[in-house]
C-alpha cells in the first residue's frame, strides 16, 4: 500500500480548508439572506448558529476524520459496516455539485474578459440571460450547447485536474497557501472601495440596522442555521478528507474554529462590499434598493457588473474592479471545487487499488461530460433545480443523519476525549449537547420545512417532469449508489481480519 500523504504544516491545512469553505456562495448568498432576515438582527441568530452548529460540527468532522484516518466511506466503514454507505453518501454529494459548479466558474472566466471592456453593456440582465446565456423557455428545451461557456469548463477542469493530480501537500496545499491570501487581498481591496463610495452608507444601513421585528420569525433563525451549514462545506466528505491527512498530534478545536470563523469573517466582508457598492448604485439613482439587492447569480452577474459599469471612475479603474471582483469569483470557486473532487478521489483511492493521477484523469474527463449538460440553453433551469434537491434533501439530510450516527453511535462523549487530546483549546459538556441535541434539532426543523414548501407548489414553478428526472431522480440516485458502492469488497489491506 501506499504511504498515506500528509499536510507539510499547519498553516498549509488551514489554507486548504478554508478554501474549501469559502467559495462563491458567501459572495452571493450571505448578504442577501442578512438583507431579507431584517438586516443587523440576521447578525444575531447568524452567529449563535456559527458557536451552536457550525463550529461544533467542524470540530465533529475533523476530529472523525483524524481519528479514522480516512476519505468518509473508509471512516465510518471504521464505525461499523452497516454505515459505509453513509460515507459514500456524503462524497457523491461534491461529484455532482462540481459538475454545475463548475459552469459557473466557467461564466466568471467570460466575465473576466468581458470587464475590460464592459461587455455586458447598459443592460446586464438582458445581456446575461439573453445574449451570454441565450436562456431557452424550458428545462426541457437544452437549444444547443454555449460554446464560449463549454471552452471555459474544459479550462475549469483542466485546472481542477492539474491540482488535485498532485495530492495533498504537493497539490492542493501548494495552491492554497497561494490562492487564499490572494482571495483575502482582493476582498479587502474591493471592500475598503465599496464602503467609500458616495452613498455607500444607503446600503450598510440594510446590514447594519437591525430589523428586531424579524428575530421571532423561525424563519430568520431557519435561514441563520442554513447559512452557516451550507457555507461551511459540511456533511459532503471534504472536511473529513482533508483532515485524514492531518499528522496524528493537530489542534483539531483549534483548526475547527478558525476554519468557521475565517469563513464567517469572508461573509461579513462579502456582505460590506455588495451593500456598500449597491448601495452607492441606489441612492445615486434613485433606485429603490430591494430592486438591485437580488439573490445567487443575478447578484455577481447582474446587480455587480451593473452597479461597476456605474462606478465615479473612468473606464479603466472600472474594467480594474470588474476583473478583480471575477478573478476572486475565480479562485473562490477554484478552491472549493478541488475540496469537491479531493473528498470523492480520496474515497476511491482508500477502497481501490488505482493510481491517483489515473484517477483523477477520469474522474475530469466524465465531469467535463456531465457539466455540458450545465453548458446548453437550458442550463440555468437545470443548474436549479439539481442544486436544489441536492443541497434541499442530499446534504441537510445527510448532516442530520451524520449529527445523529456520530453523537449517538460514535458517542459525542467519547469524540469529545479525542479532539481535546492534542488541542490548544478545549470542548467540554456544551459541546456535546450542541452535537446531540441542538444540531440535530436544527438540522430536523430544516429538513421538514424543505419537504413542507415542495408539497405547497412545485419548485420555481417548473414543469413536474423536470423536477423529478433532474431533480428527484439525481437525489434518490445518490442514495442507491452510496449503498451499490458500499457493497464493493475493499482492497487487501486496509483492514485486518478483526476489523
Amino acid at each position: 500500500m501506499e504511504k498515506r500523504d500528509q499536510w507539510k504544516s499547519r498553516t498549509g491545512f488551514l489554507m486548504g480548508a478554508i478554501g474549501a469553505a469559502i467559495g462563491l456562495g458567501n459572495l452571493w448568498r450571505f448578504p442577501y439572506q442578512a438583507y431579507s432576515s431584517g438586516g443587523g438582527a440576521f447578525l444575531i441568530p447568524y452567529i449563535f448558529a456559527l458557536f451552536t452548529a457550525g463550529i461544533p460540527l467542524m470540530i465533529m468532522e475533523l476530529g472523525f476524520g483524524s481519528k479514522m484516518k480516512g476519505a468518509a466511506p473508509l471512516a465510518f466503514r471504521k464505525l461499523g459496516g452497516k454505515w459505509e454507505f453513509l460515507g459514500w453518501w456524503q462524497v457523491m454529494i461534491p461529484l455532482v455539485v462540481m459538475t454545475f459548479y463548475s459552469c459557473v466558474i466557467a461564466w466568471s472566466v467570460n466575465y473576466l474578459f468581458m470587464s475590460f471592456s464592459l461587455g455586458w453593456g447598459d443592460d446586464a440582465g438582458r445581456f446575461f440571460i439573453g445574449e451570454f446565456l441565450k436562456l431557452s423557455s424550458s428545462p426541457w428545451e437544452f437549444g444547443g450547447l454555449r460554446v464560449n461557456i463549454l471552452i471555459a469548463v474544459l479550462f475549469v477542469w483542466i485546472i481542477n485536474y492539474s491540482i488535485v493530480k498532485r495530492g495533498i501537500s504537493g497539490g492542493i496545499e501548494k495552491a492554497c497557501k497561494f490562492i487564499m491570501p490572494l482571495l483575502a487581498i482582493l476582498m479587502l481591496i474591493m471592500t475598503l472601495r465599496g464602503v467609500t463610495l458616495p452613498g455607500a452608507r444607503h446600503g450598510l444601513s440594510y446590514l447594519f440596522n437591525p430589523d428586531f421585528s424579524k428575530i421571532l420569525d423561525h424563519r430568520v433563525w431557519i435561514s441563520a442555521y442554513s447559512q452557516v451549514f451550507f457555507s461551511t462545506t459540511l456533511a459532503v466528505g471534504v472536511m473529513i478528507a482533508y483532515s485524514s491527512y492531518l499528522p496524528e498530534k493537530s489542534d483539531i478545536v483549534g483548526n475547527a474554529h478558525i476554519t468557521v470563523l475565517a469563513n464567517a469573517s469572508f461573509d461579513i466582508l462579502a456582505g460590506l462590499c455588495v451593500f456598500g457598492l449597491l448601495g452607492y448604485y441606489a441612492y445615486s439613482f434613485n433606485i429603490p434598493f430591494d430592486e438591485v439587492m437580488t439573490n445567487g447569480a443575478g447578484l455577481a452577474f447582474v446587480a455587480f457588473p451593473t452597479a461597476i459599469s456605474n462606478l465615479p471612475m473612468n473606464d479603466f479603474f472600472k474594467s480594474l474592479f470588474g476583473f478583480m471582483f471575477f478573478f476572486a469569483l475565480i479562485i473562490a470557486g477554484i478552491s472549493s471545487s478541488v475540496s469537491m473532487l479531493e473528498s470523492f478521489a480520496s474515497a476511491i483511492l482508500d477502497k481501490y487499488d488505482i493510481k491517483r493521477d489515473r484517477l483523477i484523469k477520469f474522474i475530469s474527463i466524465f465531469g467535463f461530460f456531465g457539466s455540458a449538460l450545465f453548458a446548453t440553453r437550458a442550463g440555468v433551469f437545470l443548474l436549479d433545480i439539481v442544486d436544489h434537491f441536492v443541497g434541499n434533501y442530499g446534504i441537510a439530510l445527510i448532516g442530520l443523519v451524520e449529527a445523529i450516527v456520530l453523537g449517538y453511535v460514535y458517542k459525542a462523549e467519547k469524540m469529545k476525549e479525542d479532539v481535546n487530546q492534542y488541542s490548544s483549546m478545549k470542548v467540554g459538556a456544551w459541546w456535546v449537547f450542541c452535537i446531540k441535541y441542538i444540531t440535530p434539532v436544527a438540522l430536523s426543523y430544516l429538513f421538514i420545512q424543505n419537504v413542507i414548501s415542495e408539497f405547497k407548489a412545485p419548485y420555481g414553478s417548473y414543469p413536474i417532469s423536470a423536477l423529478i428526472v433532474f431533480g428527484l431522480s439525481v437525489a434518490l440516485g445518490m442514495f442507491v449508489i452510496s449503498h451499490i458502492l458500499a457493497k464493493k469488497p475493499w482492497k487487501k489491506g486496509v483492514f485486518s481480519k478483526n476489523n
